[in-house]
Formats: C-alpha cells, structure tokens, sequence
C-alpha cells in the first residue's frame, strides 16, 4: 500500500477508496491496452507507470493486453516492440498476456446476442452516408433506413458477413441505441465491420473485425478487470463503455476512469505524425535518439529509472496541460549524475605537444570514476609527450572572461599538470593546427607546491592511447516549443536542420575500450554519452543523452515567480 502520508492523486484516491470500502471485492486488476501499429511513446509510459505502478503499489495484478483488432495496420514487430519496452521500464506482467484477438469469438458471440435483444442491426449505408446521418454537435441525427430490419434479417446478414459473402464496406454492425443523444458515440456507433485482410495471429480466420470501442469493454470484462484506466479522449466513450457492459451478460462488470494524457513541449506524441517522420525519412527510424519513442529514449540513453521518476513527479490529473520537456532532461541528469561514470572525451580534437615532456614516457594517473559515490572507485589513465584537447579550450587572442588556454597562459590539465601554451603552430590557410607547451613536473595531480593558481582545468586524452570514436549530438528535433498552437501549420515545417549533428573522428580514453552497447558514461566538462549499437570492436559510436547544463531550476523558478 502506498505512504499513508503521502497524498494521493485523484486515481489513487479512487482505488484506495475502492479497496477499502470493497467495492471491487478487495481486488485490484488494471491492464495496459497498446494498439500494435507503432512504437510506444513517452506518453505510453506514463500509461504504463500508472497500471503497472498502481498494481504494485496496492498488491494488484495488471495485464498486458494488446488492441489488436486492425489487422490492416499491426504488425507483429510492433508486437514485439512493446513487450521490450515495458519490461524495459521495469514492469512484467507475469502470466497476463492477451490479445483482444484471444476473444474475437466471445465478442462475435455477444454480438449475436445484442441482434437477438433488438440492439443491433446490420446497416448496409456507406461510410459517407453513415456520417452524414449521424447529424452534428448541435443537429440530431436520423434513423438509417436499415435500422428495422428484422433480427431473422439481421442474423441472416451477420453471420454471412462473417463467412465473407461481401465485399470490405457493404454492410456494418451498429448499436441500436439513440440518434438523437446529445453524445454522438451513442448514435448507433459501428460494432462491426468488414476487412478482408490476414491477421497477424489469427491469419484468415475472420473478414469482420470489431471496432475498438467494442471490444475494449468485453475484454475488459473477460480479464475481470476493477479499474479501466484511459486518458480524456475516452471520457466520451465512457456511455457507450457502460451501454455495452449493461446490455450483455458479460460476467464481471469494469469501472472506467479517465486521466489526462500527456503533452510535453516542442514535441509530437500524436502515433500519426510519428508514423509520418519515420515513413518521410525525417529521422533514422523509431528507435532514432531525437524520437520521443521509448526506444529512441532507450538508445539515447535514457535510464528507465529516470523516465519513472519523471512519470511520478509529473502526477496524474483531470485536466489537460503541456509538462515542459525540460523536467525530464532534468530527471535523467539526476540519475546519471549517480550512476554513469566519469571518463575523458575530446569531440573536437587539437593536438597538444609537451615539448619538454620526455619522448616515450608515459605516466598512468589515478582518476576518479564519480565522485557522487566513492564506491566507484578510480581508474588509471595514460598521460605521455602528445595530447589532445578540446579545440574551444583555446584562443589564440582571447576576450576578457576566456580563462582556458591561450598563448603564453598556464591552465591545469585534469588529473594531471600544470602546462603553459609556448609555441601556435597553423597551417597554410592561418588556421590553428598544433600548439606546443611546456608541463610543470612538479605540479603532478593539479597542484602547485608553491601554491599558484590557474582558473581553468581541462581534460584530455593521449594522443597515442587514445580510442577513435564518432560522437553524435542531438538538440530538439522541434523548433517550436508547442507545435499544436499553429492549428493550421504543417507540423513538419517546424523540424530543426540541425538537430543531428556527427563529429568524426573523436577520441576517448582507453578505458572505454569494449564499453557494452547502452552503456551511459559523463565524458567531463561535455555532458552524458550512450555507447550506439551502430559501434564495432574497432569504432565505438557514442549518442549524447543530455548536455551538463541543467535549465530546470531556472524554468522552476520562473513558475513559482509566476504563480507568487
């Protein structure tokens, strides 16, 4: 059971109230619904959080189940995905994996019985025709002209339809409810209708195909399931959820509660628009790091413990509100600032000679792993005659507050020495090619006995042991912070030319050798990196996650100002 003083949201509030009263029979059983036609996004995992997190929490059970009632757009890659990424975060589902498939002739069945009830009726208009009857928010709409048909008609065409007698759109199940309700589900929403087309578990089996609306409560009333949990789309859906529960003899009765979805800035999370970006080229593909996908998150390096904090300090609410993606940026250097060790990285590589520095020499200094938790322990890294540095921590005519390298100025290389900029070697074009300095051996660990003080630490690796790499650097894939206030704009003409950007070849320590595929690491002074599973044994390919510089707090700050 969670904190009892901890306060709870008004979901929690509502099953703990449940529980306690007995409403539900003691029982807590959630499920999480994924349609396969897509990847998950972090939108899912806030759904996944709640389901699974609530099970835990209150000593429930939750279900996987998958909406497989398109057979036109799920794959079983899709399938597939999601498993891997809800174990990913950190939830299983035991023994509670279902398809809404598994009970395709449970539903046909119930749908018998609502034709026998005079509840349904097959409708034999068009698409277009059943729209344009259906009326609008503010005119009611009027009766199909196959509304009375007789049960014997409609069984007739039902049970033919199935044994695929009609082509896809010549006849639909729909409910016999009220044309004139004010809600437009309730205008005798389709039940049914006809695809001609395999299925990815069910293979030819069925041409008709239940829609979503109805299916998700029988099967939700199958796995006997306390608390149907859907985001605020649904809250619409929720009478023809009950009508449906109440007119068939399914043997449990579900309760469905809605929450608000989320909306994060300067990102997309509708399935649609992410199909479009992978399907036009716009990235690499799903699992592309500047995705807001789970696994384009998994392979940017994103830890899922990070992605559940950021789900429980976003809470759960009533009302829609767009969460700054800021906070989870925040979350993960959280994280990572405890557990990802501390290694030296040089992007933009400058050549460094030690020119009193003895030819063939090489030192090994100890360097701490994370200084977050001593537990880490140190590693040894090789420091000889030829470095490199970072190309931005020089400038040949330096501004006022520049305190790294310049000519004639001494800055502290971490780890290591003192050194001081002697000689700017540049090539033909007058560009800085190679700088030589001079070490001070008697400042070895970065301190002078004689107590002088630089204003710069640097990092770097040898030149002669250090390891290639290409290192790939990602900023928002949006220019617009909220993309869905441009009602009529392309979303697509708000992508950022410039949110990839790959640096080759780059150099890192040698005790990054072997590092596993999804291994994260700090590379000093330059933010959090993921080793790529584009890496081989001979070139290792590191995604940034999040730059070191955290604009949370000052986002914070603002709101409360705001607020105050």
């Amino acid at each position: 059971m969670p904190d009892p003083d901890t306060p709870l949201d008004f979901i929690r509030q509502i099953v703990a109230d449940d529980l306690r009263s007995g409403k539900t029979g003691g029982r807590l059983h959630t499920r999480f619904p994924p349609e396969p036609n897509g990847y998950l996004h972090i939108g899912h995992a806030k759904a996944i959080c709640l389901n699974f997190g609530l099970a835990q929490e209150f000593g429930g059970l939750c279900n996987l189940r998958f909406d497989d009632t398109n057979p036109t757009k799920e794959e079983m890659r899709y399938v597939e995905s999601i498993k891997q990424d809800v174990r990913w975060l950190g939830f299983d589902w035991g023994e509670r994996l279902y398809y809404a498939s598994d009970y395709f002739e449970e539903m046909y069945q119930y749908a018998l019985h609502l034709i026998k009830a005079g509840k349904a009726y097959v409708c034999s208009l068009t698409p277009e025709e059943i729209r344009q009857y259906r009326g609008t928010l503010t005119t009611p709409g009027k009766n199909s002209p196959y509304r009375e048909r007789t049960v014997a008609e409609n069984l007739d065409l039902f049970t033919r339809m199935r044994a695929g007698e009609f082509p896809d759109g010549a006849h639909v199940l729909r409910a016999k409810i009220d044309m004139a309700a004010a809600n437009l589900n309730l205008r005798d929403p389709v039940l049914y209708r006809i695809l001609h087309a395999d299925h990815h578990r069910t293979g030819s089996r069925w041409c008709i195909y239940p829609m979503y609306d109805y299916a998700h409560p029988i099967s939700d009333a199958l796995e006997g399931i306390t608390h149907s949990l859907c985001t605020l789309e649904f809250e619409d859906h929720r009478p023809l959820y009950d009508w449906l529960l109440d007119n068939l003899p399914v043997p449990y009765r579900p309760r469905q509660y809605e929450f608000a979805r989320l909306n994060m800035t300067s990102t997309v999370l509708s399935k649609r628009k992410l199909i479009q970006l992978v399907q036009e080229g716009h990235v690499r593909g799903w699992d592309d790091p500047r995705m807001p996908t789970i696994s384009g998150m998994r392979r940017r390096g994103y830890p899922p413990e990070a992605i559940r904090n950021f789900c429980d300090r976003i809470g759960v609410g009533k009302k829609d509100n767009i969460v700054e993606l800021e906070l989870l940026e925040h979350c993960v250097r959280e994280f990572l600032n405890r557990a990802a060790p501390r290694v030296m990285a040089v992007l933009r590589p400058l050549k460094v000679v030690l020119t009193n520095y003895p030819e063939g020499q090489v030192e090994y200094l100890e360097a701490i792993n994370n200084p977050e938790d001593p537990t880490m322990g140190t590693r040894l890294v090789p420091f000889s005659r030829v470095l490199y540095l970072e190309r931005e921590d020089f400038m040949e005519e330096p501004p006022k507050k520049f305190y790294r390298l310049a000519p004639d100025r001494e800055v502290r290389l971490r780890y290591a020495y003192f050194i001081k900029c002697v000689e700017v070697v540049k090539d033909r074009e007058g560009n800085v090619v190679e700088l030589h300095c001079t070490y001070d051996p008697e400042t070895k660990g970065g301190y002078a006995p004689d107590g002088r003080q630089v204003k710069a630490t640097l990092h770097w690796v040898s030149a002669a042991h250090a390891l290639p790499a290409e290192v790939r650097l990602y900023e928002r894939l949006l220019t617009k912070v909220n993309p869905a206030e441009e009602k009529n704009a392309d979303f697509k003409s708000f992508i950022n030319p410039h949110s990839l950007m790959v640096l080759n070849p780059c150099w890192v320590e040698p005790s990054l050798a072997g590092a596993a595929v999804g291994s994260r690491w700090q590379f000093e002074r330059l933010g959090y990196f993921c080793v790529d599973p584009d890496s081989t044994d001979g070139a290792l390919v590191f995604n940034r996650t999040v730059t070191l510089k955290d604009p949370w707090a000052r986002i914070k700050r603002s709101q409360l100002n705001t607020k105050s």
